[in-house]
């Protein structure tokens, strides 16, 4: 016995059922038409009968055409060319003599109906063929409005989940519906019902779109579901349809449809604006869980990426100060070897040396582990610029050694609005790179003043060889460094300007680098000027005052 053909998710088609459904609607369908057809056989034979008994015509059959083209503009060609056979035989029954049989005698009387049911069906024809391309105009019309509405919401929501709420709603109005909902997977999308409103799941029957291979025109297709309560009073005056969404053969979801039953199935053009709005969405979709896969692979990509660098610059700047450590610590420990004291503080000074290179690498990978994470959260206070680059030029004597360093900071500038260590941090990164890159010969320049944007600018400037252009944009990404020839053993992490960005990023300011007037490179760092209120606040935090 072969088994009923079933749907994906396990209902049961009834072909047979469906069938007779069908017909059954048909039928219901041709009352409408039967009760116009006869109400305008009614009243053209009365027509009829006031021109030809009345006002003394004789004869008056070119009356039921006009019978015929208000059926054929109201019903269609069909309903018109019925009209034109029921007035044939209405006006030989009552106005042709033997009356009241459908008998004629004359040979002129039958050409006169011959004429008349040959002219009613070409009238009923031509009348109903363009009513028919009107309302096909009017409801392709209507499905470009709709499909385009639908295309252009998918098109302007980032996530296609937000998009499948008006496109209910949308549907509700283009279908006639009383319900519109869209499951995706296994839960509710959208519905355009009131919050909280149960689905009706429990239905036992529901018609479902079933699509055919290549260009063979979709049906609805009556679905038992097994186990399934049966119809209820409610049910019986409105039905439920059901269109798959899929992409690329597989099942996404659904979208679902009640409307009352008096409508019968949904149109054509109906059913065309359903399955349309399921292949977008399954589009969408799917766009979207490649996009999502992508990002995914694209994240772990960059990941690896950033792990690989982290392990290759940290390795190789940790063992090369290591080394020297060692190296002169165990020259120090030698008991052969009587060093002299000044020899001794040499080697301690280089330990020394070794041990804040060190420091300061340990420092800025933790600075950068606490800008990746979003934990910098600034104790800003308000210090005076001056302060701000004495301290800073203080701090960095053992990275510039005997270099000269020219301080300009002009006079009356406002305070500032800064996290102390932060800035400390900043200017010490700063200073670090341009004494590392410059050159052992070339100027380094540390200057102030306040900008047009009412901001306070320090900028840390160089005399050395530069940067390329191309290279400017990415000085402050993690890991990045500029190809150098010659860079000996103290190549650099790459996260020493990575971690100036984050520390000036979390201060409410702004850096940025560009070619120095003195030929090398210059960092600009924009503060914040200090309110002249005593408290200011920033960010949620109440914010101290500095000396």
């Amino acid at each position: 016995m072969m088994a009923r053909p079933t749907t994906l998710d396990g209902t049961r088609l009834d072909d047979a059922a469906g069938r007779s459904l069908r017909v059954r609607r048909r039928l219901r369908r041709a009352g409408p038409d039967a009760l116009v057809v006869l109400a305008a056989l009614g009243l053209g034979a009365i027509v009829v009968g006031l021109l030809e008994r009345v006002a003394g015509f004789d004869n008056g059959s070119s009356a039921f055409l006009l019978a015929v083209v208000a059926v054929a503009v109201l019903r269609g060609t069909g309903p018109a060319i019925v009209t034109a056979l029921g007035a044939f035989l209405v006006y030989d029954f009552f106005y042709i003599e033997p009356t009241f049989t459908l008998t004629v005698h004359d040979p002129a009387e039958w050409l006169n109906l011959l004429l008349l049911l040959v002219v009613g069906v070409v009238v009923g024809r031509l009348a109903g063929r363009e009513r028919d391309r009107a309302v096909a105009a009017l409801e392709g019309q209507r499905e470009a409005v709709a499909m385009f509405n639908v295309s252009f919401t998918l098109a302007n929501e980032r996530d296609p989940a937000t998009a499948l709420a008006p496109i209910a709603r949308m549907l509700r109005e283009d279908l006639r519906a009383t319900r519109v909902w869209v499951v995706v997977g296994e839960a509710v999308a959208a519905d355009t019902a009131t919050p909280g409103s149960p689905l009706p799941g429990n239905r036992a029957v529901h018609s479902t779109l079933r699509r055919r291979p290549g260009d063979e025109p979709a049906e609805w297709v009556r679905v038992h579901a097994p186990g399934r309560a049966q119809t209820t009073a409610e049910q019986r005056v409105e039905a439920a349809f059901r269109v798959a969404i899929t992409a690329h053969g597989e099942v996404l979801g659904a979208i679902w449809a009640i409307r009352p039953r008096a409508l019968g199935d949904p149109d054509e053009g109906e059913k065309r604006v359903f399955a349309a709005a399921a292949d977008q969405i399954g589009g969408s979709l799917e766009r979207d869980r490649l996009l999502r896969d992508a990002t995914t692979a694209e994240i772990s990509r960059r990941s690896d990426a950033l792990k690989s660098a982290l392990l290759d610059s940290v390795s190789h700047d940790l063992r090369t100060p290591l080394a020297s450590i060692r190296a002169a610590a165990g020259t120090l420990m030698d008991p052969d070897i009587d060093w002299p004291p000044e020899q001794r503080r040499e080697i301690a000074a280089s330990i020394d040396r070794e041990a804040d290179w060190l420091n300061r690498l340990v420092t800025n990978l933790l600075d950068m582990s606490r800008v990746e994470a979003g934990e910098l959260r600034p104790t800003l206070v308000v210090l005076a610029v001056s302060d701000v680059v004495e301290e800073a030029t203080r701090r960095a004597v053992a990275a510039l050694g005997d270099r000269p360093l020219d301080v300009r900071v002009g006079p009356d500038l406002p305070p500032v609005l800064v996290d102390e260590v932060f800035i400390g941090q900043v200017l010490n990164n700063t200073l670090d790179n341009a004494a590392k890159y410059a050159g052992p010969d070339a100027p380094i320049r540390i200057s102030a003043h306040e900008t047009d944007e009412h901001r306070v600018r320090i900028t840390v400037e160089d005399g050395g060889s530069g940067v390329p252009p191309d290279a400017l944009p990415r000085l402050f990404e993690k890991f990045y460094r500029v190809p150098r020839k010659g860079e000996g053993s103290r190549r650099g992490t790459g996260i020493g300007l990575a971690v100036v960005r984050g520390l000036v990023d979390a201060m409410g300011g702004q850096v940025t680098a560009r070619r120095s007037e003195l030929g090398g490179l210059a960092v600009d760092v924009d503060l914040q000027v200090a309110a002249p209120e005593a408290a200011p606040e920033f960010d949620g935090q109440p914010i101290g005052r500095g000396a």
